[in-house]
């Protein structure tokens, strides 16, 4: 009995197809012509080769600009996943205050990021600011417009505060799933508070977990609106991290070639690092 193949489903995923090619693909071989062209303006176009991305790889400021990049990214990283989950403890299972925490968790992540930006910068002025007032209130030196140090800080600060909502929600996501039988057979065996979250609630957490560190190392290694606003990548270049780095070789010189080159090694970074954080929980959760 021959099998009748219908192939009209490619039509309904057609559409997809075609919107990904428009919002990648399409931008995506734009970047890759200029990065192996030159061009004097008239949009006459010259073959450049590998000339853009020797140049992007040899640059001093392009190393700066990564090491800022990876400091930020492992900083929020060691502080937002262990008080996500920390928050995520705490909070209710049951009751009419499920609700209530979900929302105001939820809350930071509803913001446009250029909002939170705006925000955090008039927050911490040290002059009419009330976190730059009371840090200088303290006795504390504080004015991140002027000092490396404390624009670090701040914006640290804001990522954790508009960001670790996210790990919160989707490791609470991971603990209310675990059935109630495992902690009936550790209240059994007489486990306690770090024996059950050791063996019982990271174990099962793991998965959501692997979702939360992708997703903060992909987004915080793309982060470019925020600090943009907040800092601008100052005082001088102290927190100009790749992104911004790029936008400023792009539009503010004008330097099409090296942008191009710069943005497709940036691409490969995030690609690179994401495969490998990956491959290396999923490791771990295999053994």
């Amino acid at each position: 009995m021959n099998k009748t193949v219908n192939q009209k489903a490619w039509l309904f995923v057609l559409p997809v197809f075609v919107l990904v090619a428009f919002n990648a693909i399409i931008p995506l071989m734009t970047v890759v012509n200029y990065s192996v062209q030159e061009t004097f303006g008239d949009n006459t176009f010259f073959w450049s080769g590998v000339l853009w991305f020797e140049e992007v790889l040899n640059s001093e400021r392009f190393h700066d600009s990564l090491f800022r990049q990876l400091m930020f990214t492992f900083s929020i990283l060691a502080i937002e996943i262990p008080l996500g989950i920390a928050i995520a403890l705490t909070m209710p299972r049951k009751g009419p205050w499920v609700p209530v925490c979900l929302v105001l968790m939820a809350l930071p992540l509803l913001i446009p990021w250029n909002v939170v930006g705006a925000m955090w910068n008039i927050f911490a002025l040290p002059d009419i600011g009330f976190l730059g007032y009371v840090l200088n209130a303290l006795g504390f030196d504080y004015n991140f417009t002027r000092q490396p140090g404390d624009a670090w800080f701040t914006l640290i600060l804001m990522d954790v505060w508009h960001w670790t909502s996210l790990v919160v929600l989707l490791s609470y996501a991971g603990l209310v799933s675990i059935p109630d039988a495992y902690y009936q057979a550790a209240k059994i065996d007489g486990a306690k508070g770090w024996a059950i979250f050791r063996h019982i609630q990271l174990p099962k957490m793991k998965r959501v977990l692997t979702i939360a560190v992708l997703l903060r190392f992909m987004d915080s290694f793309m982060i470019y609106t925020e600090a943009s606003v907040l800092t601008g990548g100052g005082p001088g270049n102290s927190t100009t991290v790749l992104s911004i780095d790029l936008v400023k070789i792009a539009l503010g010189q004008f330097d099409l070639g090296p942008a191009a080159a710069m943005s497709l090694i940036y691409f490969l970074i995030i690609l690179l690092l994401s495969w490998v954080f990956y491959t290396l929980m999923m490791r771990n959760e295999e053994s």
